[in-house]
């Protein structure tokens, strides 16, 4: 499984514009609020939402990349996840 930290604006802006493209559709295909203003308001909502998608997958993918909840100056070597502590001099004594 892909690990995704998103900070909290990055995940504001992707939600905001998978709403605002959910919604768009909403009011495209509803027929709660006159033909003229339904389409005006729902063109307006699809047309930014498919407009940011773009963007918003550019940064979903670059934090993916980055993808560890450490800092990023805290470096991970695969080679010891796993690994077991040997004991040390001194251990043993209590």
């Amino acid at each position: 499984m892909k690990e995704f930290v998103l900070d909290l604006p990055t995940f504001a802006f992707v939600v905001s514009t998978r709403a605002a493209l959910g919604v768009g559709i909403g009011l495209l295909l509803a027929d709660k609020l006159p033909a003229d203003r339904r389409r005006a308001v729902g063109s307006v909502l699809v047309a930014m939402g498919a407009a940011t998608t773009i963007p918003a997958m550019m940064a979903v993918l670059r934090n993916r990349r980055r993808g560890r909840s450490s800092p990023a100056w805290i470096e991970q070597d695969d080679r010891l996840v796993g690994a077991t502590r040997l004991p040390r001099k001194g251990d043993d004594v209590y």
